[in-house]
């Protein structure tokens, strides 16, 4: 395997040593006033070649070989130029750019997207990428083959609940915006993707930044960011339905429309989705449905819109994972388990019984989570001048749902509810039906304004203030013997309070020609509340702010046109999540987190190839980590470890071999440690803990290496076919690096077919085919462990969620 993947990396770094044959070369002006335009992006239709220009307007274009070629040079404000040449010498092409009748929609990211001057790392996902992947699974899978990523789903066939980690780091450490606001949960700091079903499709392109990133809106990035822009209108009338039928029943309808420019100020997009699946697992079905609309005024020198986005689902519980004895058919392990859980005939059944890769704990018909999720959004931008500039939005999201969950011999004083008596006798207990409610309200307003104060010098100033309203709540819905509660009542109710806000500043300076060097400073406070009851009936009363600084410095220096130098460091703080503060024991507060990150690295682009090496170190002080200890009510908690480390190197590269063969691929290799780690261990022979102390071991679910690699055919024009395969290194599921609690490493591999074509009345249609695990792997791509001490011997009772074998989607996208 290691020397395939050196194999793989080498052909991707031979256009390195090739050489050029000729030179483009010019300069990009505003035609009334021919004032060069520093910053303008050309790149060469058809092949990955590319640059900007300089603060003189100036760019050159190296090692192009001898043949016909379309140029597109691209400024915000101006409109989009191209000219095609024929090169069979040193050439020289000057364009003039003549000022947009409208401005641009890429103005409202702007401010929290990185650029190749901004010394950090980063990678852009296009339209046209998301769209060749968008098969209707959630958008974690759709960006799954970017550098570091890894995902999972806990119906094993990437729709419902998925997951994304990033360097390691997961979902609560993954800063997610939408159109700059942010997406995480104020309280899990997570991002369900569930409550936006096929999203992607409304998606004009997306940033993943790695590490500390920019400076942005929402909970700090420690692991890296997702900065998302929904899609742009279309200069042209368009309606467009997309269809996807495949393996578990996997069903996606979507329908797109959109006017176009009317008068060219005027714009309207909608889209109306539904995507439904069985799932892999047993009973792992979802219902989602979602849908997009666009409203927006585009002037010369302004911009206004309203976005709103809605997603409901329905989806059956899947969350509790496979037990290690059943996913190994161990009869004997499994009859244990039995045993030390208490099962009843009917569950054991179920155990025993099952698809040793499907099982599924819940057989309750309704065991669902419910939740509908409106966001609003209206968005400005303004362009006072070729030197100042403003955006800003005011944003609102209503969230309301519940899950259902059928439980078993449940004590009526657990819910604060009298004992019934029937027969002259008191009923401790019955089984029941409950939901568990949170609705909650998020609402503010992030801006920034934008300062060219000269061609080599750029400021920009920025912020958000942001509050988030959630209401904890819970019903019985049933009862097998009735007690006092109606089912409307709540036998517990509590508030989530908190009010988020920020500003930062940022400053780029050019102060030789070849050195670009940046400052990026945010400073971050929150003020967090939880009052009432949780749903284990203790009463809480937690306050806490918390003010944060958050310093980012760097470099670039550009080589040439092509290539370039970059270093940064920065520094992230991060607060801990709800359950962090709820379990921890009465009168304490968990401490915030820090990180200190530290990247550098190097690009090049040249003649249909394009490259990318980045080191880094991210060195992190009370990091949060699962520990093994238990709060007073017996709950897991997490604790800050002192001092915990992440260093690595990623490779990014893309060479077209010819007009027919494409060769993609990433790179990355990481060592994640924590210093010193103490594991706490329940023992139930005395009612004490046992503390076991490990020296550098590896941080939990941290893979040692990620490897993706591509190659795309072009049989013919309108055909592609790719062949993928993805390697994700062994990972541990606790802070012990022990191999008896581990997720095997795997290697899987995808095709992915796609011909477009068109004809009178249609401008294009898509056939694709998505083959997933073409080579049936069985692999488990997350899981979670506990353990304890009970007759004199450690029990680890280890969970997994398996992911779908051989399965397949096929798809079929009109565009008329």
């Amino acid at each position: 395997m290691k020397k395939l993947l050196l194999s793989a990396i080498a052909v991707l770094l031979l256009p390195l040593l090739t050489k050029a044959q000729f030179t483009i070369s010019g300069s990009v002006t505003e035609k009334t006033s021919q004032a060069f335009l520093p910053g303008a992006s050309i790149i060469i239709k058809g092949i990955a070649k590319g640059t900007t220009t300089d603060n003189h307007g100036k760019f050159q274009l190296n090692t192009i070989k001898a043949g016909k070629y379309t140029l597109s040079v691209s400024y915000v404000g101006y409109e989009t130029q191209e000219k095609t040449i024929d090169v069979s010498s040193d050439q020289t092409v000057d364009f003039s750019l003549v000022p947009s009748a409208f401005l641009a929609d890429e103005v409202v990211v702007m401010a929290t997207r990185a650029t190749e001057k901004s010394g950090t790392t980063y990678k852009n996902v296009s339209k046209s990428e998301i769209e060749a992947n968008n098969f209707g699974q959630d958008l974690p899978f759709i960006i799954n083959n970017t550098p570091g990523v890894v995902v999972t789903s806990d119906a094993g066939a990437g729709v419902g609940y998925t997951g994304i980690r990033i360097r390691g780091s997961d979902a609560t450490r993954v800063n997610v915006t939408v159109n700059g606001i942010p997406v995480n949960d104020s309280e899990s700091q997570g991002s369900f993707w569930v409550d936006m079903p096929d999203f992607a499709s409304s998606v004009e392109s997306i940033q993943i930044q790695r590490g500390v990133g920019t400076s942005t809106n929402g909970a700090g990035a420690f692991g890296g960011s997702l900065n998302i822009q929904t899609a742009a209108p279309e200069l042209t009338p368009y309606a467009e339905v997309n269809n996807t039928y495949g393996s578990f029943n996997t069903l996606k309808n979507t329908i797109k429309l959109g006017t176009g420019l009317i008068d060219n100020k005027f714009s309207f997009d909608g889209r109306l989705s539904r995507i439904q699946s069985d799932g892999y697992v047993d009973r792992g079905a979802s219902l989602l449905k979602s849908y997009f609309l666009s409203g927006a005024y585009h002037g010369k020198t302004d911009l206004l819109r309203f976005v709103v986005f809605s997603g409901t689902e329905k989806t059956y519980q899947s969350w509790n994972g496979v037990p290690q004895s059943r996913l190994d058919g161990d009869v004997p392990g499994m009859e244990a388990y039995i045993a030390r859980n208490g099962l009843d005939a009917a569950d054991a059944a179920n155990l025993l019984n099952s698809n040793s890769r499907t099982y599924n704990s819940f057989t309750y018909k309704d065991q669902n989570d419910n939740y509908a999720q409106d966001n609003y959004q209206m968005l400005y931008a303004k362009q006072f001048n070729d030197k100042f500039s403003f955006n800003g939005a005011l944003h609102y999201t209503y969230g309301r749902g519940y899950y259902e969950e059928y439980m078993k011999d449940q004590n009526f004083s657990d819910y604060g509810l009298p004992n019934p008596i029937i027969n002259g006798a008191p009923v401790t207990a019955t089984d029941l039906v409950r939901r568990r409610w949170l609705n909650n309200d998020f609402y503010g307003a992030t801006y920034n304004f934008n300062y060219k104060a000269a061609s080599n010098l750029n400021f920009t100033v920025g912020g958000a203030y942001n509050q988030y309203r959630g209401r904890h709540y819970g019903q019985i819905v049933w009862e097998q013997v009735a007690s006092t509660l109606n089912n409307s009542d709540h036998y517990y109710d509590g508030d989530g309070d908190k009010n988020d806000f920020n500003i930062f500043a940022k400053a780029t300076y050019t102060p030789v020609e070849k050195l670009t060097i940046f400052a990026d400073m945010q400073y971050r406070a929150i003020k967090y509340d939880i009052t009432g009851d949780d749903n284990d009936l203790l009463p809480f009363n937690i306050h806490d702010k918390k003010n944060f600084f958050n310093p980012k410095l760097g470099a670039t220096y550009t080589i040439n046109p092509g290539s370039n130098f970059y270093s940064s460091f920065s520094i992230a703080n991060k607060e801990g999540d709800r359950d962090d503060y709820v379990d921890a024991n009465p009168g304490t507060l968990p401490k915030p987190e820090r990180l200190y990150d530290a990247e550098a690295g190097y690009r090049i682009k040249g003649t249909g190839f394009s490259a990318g090496l980045n080191v880094y170190g991210m060195f992190y002080k009370d990091q949060l980590v699962i520990t093994g200890k238990l709060s007073d009510v017996g709950a897991s908690i997490r604790q800050n470890v002192p001092k915990s480390s992440r260093i690595g190197v990623e490779f990014d590269g893309s060479y077209t071999l010819s007009r027919f063969f494409q060769l993609n691929g990433n790179a990355a290799f990481s060592r994640n440690k924590i210093e010193n780690f103490t594991e706490y261990l329940s023992n139930y022979d005395n009612n004490t803990v046992i503390e076991n102390n490990y020296k550098n071991p590896d941080i939990s679910f941290s893979p040692d290496a990620v490897v993706f690699g591509e190659v795309v055919y072009k049989p013919a024009k309108g055909f592609a076919i790719a062949l993928q395969s993805k390697y994700v290194s062994k990972q541990y599921m606790d802070n012990t690096q022990s191999e008896s609690r581990k997720l095997n490493g795997y290697v899987v591999e995808n095709a992915r077919l796609g011909y477009d074509f068109s004809f009178k009345g249609v401008k294009n249609m898509n056939i694709g085919l998505l083959a997933n695990n073409i080579l049936n792997k069985k692999y488990e791509s997350n899981g979670y462990t506990y353990g304890y001490q009970s007759g004199g011997s450690r029990t680890d009772e280890n969970f997994y969620f398996p992911q779908a074998g051989t399965n397949f989607l096929l798809s079929l996208n009109v565009k008329f």
